[in-house]
């Protein structure tokens, strides 16, 4: 290994923690990449966040690395709309409630018991 100063800033990320600070970096980015390319909607973000903190003190400088993602949003279910009837939940809107025949209890009653 040669002595020679390092001025390159992508050659110090590839000798931050031997190495394993860039395999964790490609890590986040492909799985960015594969749940960007999973959405359902073809489309959306996703960040990664790099942090370089450096560290003086006599003479010495101590890097630390630091990465966190933060990925797509997975997709919520969509709003099911009810209507509140007589204290309860219905999936019928009140104002259809005459466009269908219902039935009674004792009509049910005759018919099925």
């Amino acid at each position: 290994m040669s002595n020679r100063p390092i001025r390159s800033f992508v050659e110090m990320l590839g000798l931050l923690n031997r190495g394993r600070f860039v395999e964790k970096c490609d890590e986040h980015l492909a799985k960015a990449m594969a749940e960007l390319e999973a959405l359902p909607a073809e489309k959306g973000s996703a960040t990664i966040t790099v942090a370089i903190t450096l560290n003086f003190e006599s003479g010495r400088l101590d890097i630390k690395p630091a990465i966190k993602s933060k990925l797509p949003e997975e997709k919520g279910f969509n709003g099911t709309p009810f209507w509140a009837v007589d204290g309860a939940l219905s999936v019928q809107h009140p104002s259809q409630s005459d466009m269908f025949l219902r039935d009674s209890a004792d009509q049910r009653e005759r018919d099925f018991g």
